[in-house]
């Protein structure tokens, strides 16, 4: 045989072989045994001779009881009916006795149960009714501080306007050095500001259409409106091409004096061509005055330049 083919595997085959066989006797001779048929099994009884009894003596024989060879007494009609008559009084007084308690006690037990009800209802109520309160309460304290609210913010709206136009009232008049404060007796108004009063200079023609300048018509640069402040150097540039006229530049200047900002032909200028106003704004920013830590940041100025023929 193929699977045979060695010396452990016969080996192995001949000893399974014998275990196999000596196991199978073993359980032939010595196997488990069973009954056939197998015994009954049941429930023990105790031992009597009546189908009633008690007590606790166990009796080994039979006891001795009442004979039973009499025939019993039967009651006559009379005492039957007698007997039932007693028995329904007897019925009909508990029936009477215990349905009035009955009764009582039902309606007790609805009359309870009506009040329970009712504080129950009562109190929810009252309980939605506090809710309800509540939250009107609640809600009229939200509106009064809403409008509390907005009543405040109006109120601080208008103080920060009336503080800002106080603010830029002052600043316009340390810019301008007060030219806007008179003590004349005539009235009117005039000039390009948002601010009532009549611009311009004491000494100034009141028929020029420039509110900046000195009075005169030579030629060069001049009308700086920076009052308290002296000028240590300024400029000129040539125009390019050969035409005249009058351009105002506003500029800004700082505490050190320095030019910031310069805008050409603005009110007044007369010749607003761009070969007048590119050297106009080159020689404002040549100016500059004198350093002063008390000045505002920024002080606006005017600077004119009149451009003649031939320059």
């Amino acid at each position: 045989m193929a699977f045979l083919d060695t010396e452990h595997k016969k080996k192995s085959l001949t000893l399974t072989t014998l275990l196999l066989s000596a196991l199978l006797l073993i359980l032939f001779y010595i196997g488990l045994t069973y009954m056939d048929p197998p015994e009954e099994n049941g429930i023990s009884v105790n031992f009597g001779t009546m189908e009633f009894g008690s007590g606790k003596i166990q009796p080994k024989e039979k006891i001795q009881s009442e004979p039973l060879d009499s025939p019993p007494v039967e009651p006559t009609k009379q005492e039957v009916s007698e007997v039932v008559e007693e028995l329904e009084e007897v019925e009909e007084a508990a029936v009477e006795k215990e349905a009035p308690a009955e009764k009582l006690l039902t309606q007790e037990n609805e009359e309870a149960v009506k009040i329970k009800q009712a504080k129950e209802a009562k109190k929810k109520a009252e309980s939605e009714a506090a809710e309800v309160k509540r939250k009107a309460e609640v809600a009229e304290n939200k509106k009064k501080a809403e409008a509390a609210k907005i009543a405040q913010q109006k109120k601080d709206a208008e103080n920060k306007a009336r503080q800002e136009q106080e603010a830029k009232k002052k600043a316009l008049d340390e810019l301008m050095g007060g030219l806007n404060k008179s003590d004349g007796t005539a009235t009117g108004s005039e000039g390009d500001d948002n601010i009532a009063g009549d611009k311009g200079r004491p000494d100034g023609d009141p028929y020029a259409t420039s509110y900046y300048g000195s009075p005169g018509s030579g030629s060069g640069t001049g009308g700086y409106g920076l009052n308290g402040r002296s000028l240590v150097n300024k400029g000129k540039v040539q125009q390019e091409c050969n035409e005249s006229g009058v351009v105002v530049v506003r500029i800004v200047v700082d505490r050190n004096g320095k030019v910031i900002s310069a805008e050409p032909g603005v009110r007044g200028t007369t010749n607003n061509s761009t070969c007048l106003l590119e050297p106009a704004k080159k020689t404002a920013f040549m100016h500059k005055w004198n350093l002063d830590s008390k000045a505002p940041s920024q002080q606006v100025g005017f600077v004119v330049v009149n451009f003649k023929l031939g320059e």
